[in-house]
Order: structure tokens, then sequence, then C-alpha cells
């Protein structure tokens, strides 16, 4: 699961990129579901855009072709949603989880 701060660092990588992907009037089919993967193996990152000859919503897609493809929705922005999924050897390198941190007690003598 990202945190919000690695979705952030994802959505500025993928602001510059184009998109990969395609979904149409065919909408979510085996060829499409392995030509994402296939593009996630390679680049870690995949901007997705559905075309308005689609009918799925753009949550509902992001949502299935990001589980067939065993990724992650980094954004949805308009009609173009992000997906990513690391690699064996990543490239991205994402920002480390903050871990949950407790106020500290400090015990002063008087």
């Amino acid at each position: 699961m990202l945190t919000g701060k690695q979705k952030r660092h994802l959505r500025a990588l993928g602001h510059k990129l184009k998109p990969l992907i395609q979904i149409g009037k065919k909408e979510l089919e085996a060829a499409l579901i392995a030509e994402a993967a296939v593009a996630l193996d390679h680049h870690e990152l995949v901007k997705v855009k559905l075309l308005e000859s689609c009918i799925l919503d753009k949550h509902e897609a992001s949502e299935t072709l990001a589980e067939a493809c065993q990724a992650e929705v980094a954004q949805i922005l308009g009609r173009t949603f992000l997906l990513y999924r690391a690699a064996k050897t990543p490239v991205i390198i994402l920002p480390k989880a903050d871990a949950p941190t407790k106020p500290s007690t400090a015990s002063t003598a008087a």
C-alpha cells in the first residue's frame, strides 16, 4: 500500500509521462491487461487514458486494471490514471514510509 508521500512522489514523476495504454470501447480485455503488465514490467509507472468511447467509470477501470496487473493506483485525474508496480530491480526509489512517532516525554529532574 502506497503512503501519501509515496503517491505524491509518483504523481510528480508521472506528470511528464504520456499515456502508454488507452482504454476504448473494447474496454478491459485480456490483451489490454497483458499489454499493461508488460508496460509495468518495463517502466514501473504507467499512465493510462480512458477514451471517450469507454463506458467504464474511471475509478472502476483503474481498480480493475490495477488488480489484474498486481499494481497500485497512484493517481486518478480526469480521464487518466497512473499505475505503479515496483520492478524486481526498482528504478524508481520511493520515499520511506513515515513510522508513527510517539511524543517524546523528557523527564527533567528538578
